[in-house]
């Protein structure tokens, strides 16, 4: 059975890896913050990338697969990826990396596939595109790149923050000219375990396959939620249409995993 641990497994997308995987791995998970909930689970270890070397956990628990779903400072993440990618190179191991859409916010005029150049303009996209350069050096079978665009989820923290926006009588900033592709936090977690079961290698794009003006998406997610007539602050950061999405191409998955704008908008619904 394959070892998994995941960093940042107390976070959003960590933490719905880590129920998705449990009951078929042996799990594992980091947390930073102090919690009653995971010092008292044998899984979790507390672990503070500014003061810690990844490498002491690494070399106790001996993984087989990491999976990076860590946040936090720039700097000790990658100090904390580069142990990771020593471990894994001396290792039976591979290293799963989440990475974001924005590693290709400098690129405008169309969407991004899986092996199109990397090129960003913001800190956190280039911040991504060290460490994806990084694990692009390893071998094929030591490292999966999974690049995600915005994720929502009926809990999800996007979700929550436009409800508060509504309930406060807040005005939400949505973007008419930027085409968006988005996912949803239960597919990925689908995904992601299937890409382990299959041994799949390489760079993967988990996002919808269709895409969307992100405007549009909000006002139709508004409408799936019940939110009525809501105040939208329209942001006009170019004349024309620019992307920011992520499709997949070359590293396709079965059909029943893939998902589409509506199927994103779906699964946000209360449970």
């Amino acid at each position: 059975m394959e070892k998994i641990l995941i960093l940042g497994a107390s976070g959003f997308i960590g933490n719905a890896l880590y129920r998705e995987l449990r009951s078929f791995f042996d799990t594992y998970g980091t947390y930073y913050s102090e919690s009653e909930t995971y010092s008292k689970n044998q899984q979790f270890f507390q672990y503070d990338m500014e003061t810690e070397n990844i490498s002491v956990l690494l070399e106790n628990l001996k993984p087989s697969i990491i999976i990076s779903a860590v946040r936090g400072n720039f700097d000790a993440q990658v100090a904390a990826h580069f142990y990771a990618m020593e471990y894994v190179m001396r290792s039976d191991c591979k290293l799963m990396f989440i990475s974001s859409a924005n590693v290709f916010d400098a690129f405008t005029n169309y969407p991004s596939y899986e092996y199109d150049k990397t090129l960003s303009q913001s800190i956190y996209g280039r911040f991504k595109i060290k460490i994806e350069n990084a694990l692009l050096r390893l071998p094929n079978h030591k490292y999966n790149i999974l690049r995600l665009p915005m994720v929502f989820g009926h809990n999800s923290p996007r979700v929550k923050e436009l409800k508060t926006l509504i309930d406060l009588g807040e005005a939400v900033e949505v973007f008419p000219n930027v085409v968006v592709n988005v996912t949803e936090i239960q597919k990925v977690t689908q995904q992601i375990h299937y890409i382990i079961n299959r041994k799949r290698e390489g760079v993967f794009h988990l996002g919808s396959t269709d895409l969307v003006h992100q405007r549009d998406f909000i006002k139709d997610l508004c409408e799936e939620l019940g939110i009525h007539n809501p105040l939208f602050k329209n942001v006009y950061d170019s004349n024309f249409d620019r992307f920011l999405a992520v499709l997949p191409k070359d590293n396709l998955l079965p059909g029943n995993l893939q998902i589409s704008i509506q199927d994103v908008i779906k699964g946000c619904r209360e449970l």
